[in-house]
């Protein structure tokens, strides 16, 4: 169910160094691992604030206090940059949320609960990746999403869609459901709000929101529209 679009369970950012060298990769001791890593921080929120189009190396330099050519040693392109975040943040996200739907082959509606969970996770532990979700993913253009498309297609994203469909089929989800935006309806209501918490934070009746509130109320809309409920589907 991997998608460019689909994010995956909340995990460190930064996956443990492999034993063989790849690009970016320099040699170096703890100290250069300490650096690589802020970079990589640094180059994260700039990207979801500003957009990777709008973000050269200079400026990550500049954000991080150091030289270009410090930059350089470890990125010698901002390409080669966006690889790396792709193999290093978004991959162990996206492995990490594997098997949720093999969990839960009868209950769809268990497995959207803790899709939707994990959404709102991964949002509220990495103050990034919702603004970035919404510039570089999800809008047209998207230096992001255009390279994700070419590394991962849609393989994935059909089998997801044909999983919703055979639980359609069988009874177990509302048919009127369109299964090709179901998982963009649920990012949108877990990760619209946390992309724009800066805003809505200073709203007294919403500053105390936690990501378990958005994504209970996402699940809410999911599950049983906004008429009169009938009954509520908690996990614990």
């Amino acid at each position: 169910m991997n998608d460019p679009d689909i994010p995956a369970a909340a995990v460190s950012s930064h996956a443990p160094a492999p034993a063989a060298r790849r690009p970016g990769r320099p040699s170096g001791g703890a100290g250069g691992a300490q650096q690589r890593a802020r970079l990589i921080e640094v180059a994260l929120a700039l990207f979801a604030r500003d957009g990777i189009q709008d973000t050269s190396l200079a400026a990550i330099a500049h954000e991080a206090g150091v030289t270009p050519a410090m930059v350089h040693y470890y990125f010698k392109t901002r390409d080669q940059l966006i690889d790396v975040l792709i193999e290093e943040c978004f991959l162990p996200l996206r492995a990490g949320m594997g098997g949720i739907f093999e969990a839960h082959p009868d209950d769809p509606v268990a497995a959207l609960t803790l899709l939707t969970e994990r959404f709102a996770e991964i949002g509220e532990r990495y103050p990034w990746f919702a603004p970035l979700w919404v510039r570089e993913v999800i809008s047209e253009g998207g230096l992001l999403r255009q390279r994700m498309h070419a590394r991962f297609g849609q393989s994935h994203q059909l089998a997801a869609q044909a999983a919703i469909a055979r639980w359609q089929r069988e009874g177990r989800l509302n048919a009127a459901l369109e299964p090709s935006l179901l998982f963009q309806s649920l990012l949108g209501l877990t990760l619209l709000p946390l992309a724009t918490s800066r805003v809505w934070r200073n709203d007294p009746a919403r500053r105390e929101l936690s990501a378990r509130d958005i994504a209970r109320h996402a699940v809410a809309l999911i599950t049983q529209g906004v008429g009169p409920a009938h009954g509520t589907h908690e996990r614990g």
